[in-house]
């Protein structure tokens, strides 16, 4: 029976300040080497610069909501997720999942993912497309190596996680979702992603070794939740 993984591609990784050539090559080529060991991929993108530059452009011409800001930063996972289509065009299916509730088609290699609606993250909708698919693997690419007891950024004493149940995970950042909240995966997506028997991997992807180490099943750095 053919692996289905999901991958929620952080937006910092594909656009940190522009289009990163050199990651996105790297990450097509660990995908389709695995497709050629009988994998197959959904992948959601963030916004990362992209968003945020449209986002902070749109606050100096105009007041602004938060539901506004958040269209906005929906539009920004779409077009990462229009150039993911575009670089995999042979693998993928050309429909962009923009809505995880709706069906959809997924017959090829690779299911594409974007931002679906204002108050929820894409690390809420790869949860959601790994339930609709009965897929109890998902793995997390951002720009921390581990999960922290506290930010590395400010404090060099930061304690790493290796291992953590679902417990400690949403002991520790809670279940409700708040635009500002610092945490390496979304509270309500790790809700869903506890409720359903889910193993979500929070890895740094700007260290690519890491995810093909976790696709060949070979040790790696990051944090496993389960």
């Amino acid at each position: 029976m053919t692996e289905t993984i999901v991958i929620s591609v952080g937006g910092s990784l594909i656009c940190p300040d522009n289009i990163d050539v050199d990651f996105l090559k790297k990450f097509k080529e660990i995908i389709i080497k695995q497709i050629a060991k009988g994998k197959r991929f959904v992948l959601i993108t963030g916004g990362g610069r992209t968003a945020r530059n449209y986002q902070a452009a749109a606050r100096e011409v105009s007041d602004l909501d938060d539901e506004d800001l958040d269209w906005i930063g929906i539009h920004g996972t779409r077009i990462n997720a229009h150039l993911f289509r575009t670089i995999f065009k042979a693998e993928a299916e050309p429909r962009i999942v923009k809505n995880p509730e709706e069906d959809f088609e997924f017959n090829k290699s690779i299911l594409i993912g974007s931002g679906w609606k204002p108050g929820n993250s894409t690390d809420y909708i790869a949860v959601l497309l790994a339930k609709k698919l009965d897929v109890k693997k998902v793995i997390n690419l951002s720009n921390i190596d581990y999960v922290y007891d506290r930010d590395p950024a400010k404090y060099s004493d930061a304690h790493p996680f290796i291992e953590m149940t679902w417990e400690e995970f949403r002991g520790r950042f809670g279940d409700e979702w708040d635009p500002g909240l610092n945490s390496p995966f979304d509270p309500v997506a790790s809700r869903e992603a506890d409720k359903n028997g889910m193993t979500v991997y929070i890895v740094n992807g700007a260290k690519l070794e890491n995810l093909d180490n976790i696709l060949e099943g070979k040790g790696f750095v990051g944090t496993t939740i389960s």
